[in-house]
């Protein structure tokens, strides 16, 4: 269990603050995370990484010369938003182009991808490798489904190496694209992990037993055994691993990369006796070992946990991975001579969203939008915990936090927009920007662009009809739909085409704004109740499908949560 921590909602950020004071020599503090306190030749490429806090030392302790140029760390197992990875992207790159690298999770796919678009409307050009590792995750055949667990590390070392010798921006990707081809991970736990200020763990393992299969975010395994020895731990791993090679590998005779991470609770005497026998089955296979990692490399927070990564070299991958390196937490190779950044040039943070003119009528309307940000912060504060326990049967138990996260921001932000007459349409789209920045994960990407599309339509000109919230309520689904889910996967999208579809039903059909609206809320609600028989087949559930079958979708239920509480 987590014990020091001072407020549980500014661990991540503190925590960060702590880290680069520590580690001045490596990294400075820039928008959404970390960059590299020393420069880079104009034109190299800048390899960005990141994912939620709680993996340390992935991803700030990476940052430094020879492997990533930054790093964008989101809150406690919740992506960065797109605002964060953006500027992070920012205060590192150096002409060269951007690559993004990071463990392939729903909501930083999301938040990354937002940010790419958003790096490229400014000329910045952005290639994107995603880390899919993990082999229980999702079978061979559908590999880019697969989750990014310690083979992380491997690929953002070849990549950085690539960048810090000079490649450009295609062929770091390239290189980068072949190391996590040739990547293979599997992990085991023996407890889960608790985050700070939590009663309970998000998932529990019985005494004496195994879970196989896990995340790196407090998911639960695909199975359970009894704890071996070291000897079988060790077997289980390797001969999982080696049941599937890389296309055009044959064990005998190929130079691999041993990576044996412990997940956050396991002593490093522990690894070395699990290590001491992997190294043994592998030579017995015929493999030849190269630069062996033994350590805390991802972890999961204090999760009792040991995971296997193979990562399979050829000439080139292999020059990279032996290539030096100089971070705060991962060392190889001599020393790299680095001039520091001048700290003038350090990144600036976002500037105040400009407010524009609005009508009489619009400035009411933005009143009564704060008045429903605050409702809607409200009821989450009221249903935070239901809501991650609804999270944690199936995901990472943090869906209640980040909403909350999420939805305080834009309360905060929507006064404050009011308070210098803003309209309804900016209130709107300046509670966006608050809510994904501060929440990430995959909620903080769709509860902003939601709230982004509201404002789209609503606009700053006029008091918003009935017919008007239709529309961009319509708006705001289709900017949800945008994201790939679909009615029947156990997503908020299950509650809110529904929800949406009666509301303009009943507006088309004459009804008083306010009867449709709550017409409306009692389809999402029952809409909500009957993801309880669905399986997930999107986000983080889908691993642990089974699972979730009879639990309510959290991503539905908070919906049906919300708009019942700013029901007119």
């Amino acid at each position: 269990m987590t014990r020091l921590f001072n407020d549980p909602a500014d661990f991540a950020d503190q925590a960060t603050e702590g880290f680069v004071a520590a580690n001045a020599r490596w990294v400075r503090r820039v928008h959404g995370g970390v960059a590299r306190a020393t420069t880079s030749p104009d034109g190299t490429v800048a390899v960005v990484i990141g994912g939620g806090s709680g993996h340390y030392p992935a991803f700030g302790g990476l940052v430094g010369p020879g492997l990533a140029a930054g790093a964008a760390l989101g809150n406690l197992f919740a992506s960065p938003s797109a605002q964060q990875v953006a500027g992070v992207a920012r205060a590192s790159e150096h002409g060269g182009g951007v690559l993004f690298s990071y463990g392939n999770y729903a909501g930083d796919v999301l938040n990354f991808d937002a940010a790419a678009r958003a790096l490229e409307d400014d000329g910045i050009r952005v290639r994107t490798v995603r880390v899919t590792d993990d082999v229980v995750s999702a079978p061979a055949d559908r590999a880019d489904e697969r989750r990014g667990i310690a083979g992380d590390l491997c690929v953002f070392k070849v990549a950085g190496a690539a960048a810090e010798r000079g490649d450009d921006l295609d062929a770091v990707t390239t290189v980068a694209e072949r190391a996590n081809d040739r990547t293979r991970s599997f992990g085991v736990a023996f407890s889960g992990c608790s985050l700070p200020g939590a009663d309970e763990p998000l998932f529990e393992v019985p005494a004496g037993r195994m879970a196989i299969g896990m995340g790196i975010h407090g998911e639960r395994g695909i199975d359970e055994t009894d704890v071996p020895s070291a000897e079988g731990l060790a077997s289980l791993l390797v001969d999982r691993l080696l049941d599937e090679l890389p296309e055009g590998v044959t064990a005998d005779g190929a130079r691999v990369v041993p990576v044996l991470n412990g997940l956050g609770s396991v002593k490093y005497e522990e690894l070395f006796v699990v290590y001491r026998s992997v190294q043994q089955l592998l030579t017995d296979a015929g493999a030849v070992l190269v630069e062996p990692e033994v350590g805390e490399l991802v972890t999961s927070f204090d999760m009792a946990g040991v995971s296997l990564t193979l990562f399979w070299l050829d000439d080139d991958l292999e020059e990279l991975w032996a290539a030096p390196a100089d971070t705060p937490a991962f060392r190889k190779g001599g020393a790299i001579a680095q001039e520091r950044v001048d700290p003038s040039d350090a990144e600036a943070d976002l500037e105040a969203v400009s407010i524009g003119p609005a009508s009489e009528d619009s400035r009411a309307a933005a009143a009564q939008i704060a008045r429903a940000l605050a409702a809607t912060r409200a009821v989450l504060d009221e249903h935070a915990d239901e809501l991650g326990r609804l999270d944690a049967v199936a995901g990472d138990g943090d869906h209640g936090i980040g909403m909350q996260r999420g939805a305080h921001a834009a309360d905060q932000a929507a006064a404050d927009a009011v308070e210098r007459g803003a309209g309804a349409g900016t209130v709107l789209r300046i509670a966006a920007d608050a809510w994904s920045d501060k929440a990430g994960g995959t909620s903080g990407a769709i509860w902003g662009a939601s709230l982004e599309a509201l404002g789209r339509v609503l606009g700053d000109d006029e008091r918003p009809t009935g017919a008007r919230v239709a529309a961009a309520v319509h708006a705001a689904t289709e900017a949800v739909l945008a994201f790939g889910a679909g009615p029947g996967d156990k997503t908020v999208v299950d509650a809110l085409v529904p929800f949406d579809t009666a509301l303009r039903d009943r507006i088309d059909a004459g009804d008083p704004f306010a009867e449709a609206w709550r017409a409306a809320v009692d389809v999402a609600r029952t809409a909500a109740d009957a993801t309880t028989d669905l399986l997930p087949r999107k986000g983080r559930a889908r691993t642990h499908a089974e699972q979730a079958v009879g639990t309510a979708d959290p991503g539905a239920v908070s919906f049906a949560l919300v708009v019942a509480a700013v029901a007119p």
